[in-house]
C-alpha cells in the first residue's frame, strides 16, 4: 500500500486535474492504487480526504510564510511578506489549480480554505498595510481588493505553460523563479503605495 505522503500527493494531483466534483471515489482509488473503499475506510469520506490533501500541501506552504522580523521600514516588511508568499508557492503549483476551481464556488470547501489558508496568509500582510494606511503612505484598501491585488500575480511563478508562451525560458531555475517572485512583489507593493496621499494629485 502506498505511504501516506504518496497518497496525499496523488490526491493533490487528482483534485488539481479533475476538480472536486469530477474526482469520483472510484477514480481517486484508481489513481491512488488502492481498493475502492480505501478512502472511506481511512479518511471517512471524499470531503475528509480532500481536506487531508489540502492540509498536507497548504501546511508546507504556510510553514514557509515567515513573518519578517526585526526593525525595518513597513514598505520593506510588506514587500518581503508578499515575496515570501510567492516564493512559498513555487513548490506547490497544484494548489493554484485547486484554488482557481474552488474560489468561484460557494461551498464548505471554500469556507475551509478561507479559514485554514486565505485568512492566515492575509494576516502576514494586513498589519503592515494598516500601518502604511495610518501613516498616509497608502490609501485605505478594502480587504477583498487587497486580496485580489496580491494573490493572482502568484500565477507568474506557478503557471509554467503560460509563462513559457509569454517568453519565460524553460526550464526555469529556482533562482529565476525566486527573482520573478521578488519582481512581482515589488510591482504589487509599489502599485499599492501609489494610492498614498503623497502620490495623489
Amino acid at each position: 500500500m502506498p505511504e501516506e505522503a504518496s497518497i496525499l500527493q496523488r490526491g493533490l494531483e487528482a483534485f488539481a486535474e479533475l476538480g472536486y466534483e469530477h474526482a469520483s471515489a472510484r477514480e481517486l482509488a484508481r489513481r491512488l492504487g488502492v481498493s475502492h473503499n480505501f478512502i472511506n475506510d481511512r479518511y471517512g469520506s471524499k470531503a475528509a480526504f480532500w481536506r487531508a490533501v489540502l492540509d498536507g500541501a497548504l501546511g508546507v506552504q504556510l510553514a514557509r510564510l515567515e513573518q519578517p522580523s526585526g526593525p525595518m521600514d513597513e514598505v520593506d516588511r510588506l514587500r518581503q511578506a508578499v515575496s515570501g508568499f510567492y516564493r512559498s508557492a513555487m513548490d506547490t503549483p497544484l494548489i493554484g489549480r485547486i484554488m482557481v476551481d474552488e474560489l468561484a464556488r460557494d461551498t464548505e470547501r471554500l469556507d475551509y480554505l478561507y479559514e485554514q489558508y486565505i485568512g492566515p496568509m492575509l494576516q502576514t500582510v494586513v498589519p503592515s498595510v494598516e500601518r502604511l494606511v495610518a501613516s498616509g503612505r497608502m490609501a485605505p484598501v478594502p480587504l477583498h481588493v487587497l486580496f485580489f491585488a496580491i494573490v493572482p500575480p502568484v500565477s507568474g511563478v506557478v503557471d509554467a505553460p503560460l509563462a513559457r508562451r509569454l517568453g519565460r525560458p524553460e526550464p526555469a531555475s529556482r533562482q529565476q523563479l525566486a527573482d520573478t517572485a521578488d519582481t512581482l512583489a515589488a510591482i504589487v507593493v509599489d502599485g499599492l503605495l501609489a494610492t498614498g496621499s503623497g502620490n495623489r494629485s
